[in-house]
This record gives structure tokens, C-alpha cells and sequence, in this order.
């Protein structure tokens, strides 16, 4: 079961990284299955670069807030500042 969106996302008017992921492979299945004219086909790949681009941006925020986890002393989870110095 997916979480409630965030009040952030809401405002901002983009979907969830699921709901993006769910259209891009709508839009792949149905560039495969149908015989589409040029347009509706030029149409579905830009709207699928546009997915593509917004879930690459999620990935990448999570895995920066992934990176900024670790366990104190007393084992519990807190978030640490990024380094970027490290890549």
C-alpha cells in the first residue's frame, strides 16, 4: 500500500515516483501493442522522457536522504549532514 502523498508534492503538482512509474509503463506497453500514428508516438515518448526524468530525480533525492542516515552510539537512526566530499 503506497503512503499518502506529502504536502509538498500536492503543491508542487507532481506525481508520486509510483504513479510516474505506473504511467511510464503504460505509455511503453502501449507504444508496443498499438500501431500509432507518428504524432501519438512522438506524443507518448516525450511525455515518457518527461517520467523518466521525474523518477531519476526521486531516486536520486532518496538515495541522498538514504546516504545521510546513521545510527548514534545508543543505536538510534538519526540524519547527518551530506558530505559530498566523499564522491
Amino acid at each position: 500500500m503506497s503512503k499518502p502523498a506529502k504536502a509538498g508534492d500536492a503543491a508542487k503538482g507532481a506525481p508520486l515516483f509510483e504513479e510516474a512509474l505506473q504511467k511510464l509503463e503504460g505509455i511503453v506497453e502501449s507504444m508496443e501493442a498499438d500501431d500509432l500514428p507518428l504524432e501519438t508516438l512522438l506524443a507518448r515518448y516525450e511525455e515518457g522522457a518527461r517520467l523518466v526524468k521525474l523518477c531519476q530525480e526521486k531516486l536520486a533525492e532518496a538515495e541522498v536522504k538514504i546516504q545521510q542516515l546513521e545510527k548514534n552510539a545508543s543505536g538510534e537512526i538519526k540524519l547527518k549532514p551530506l558530505d559530498l566530499s566523499e564522491e
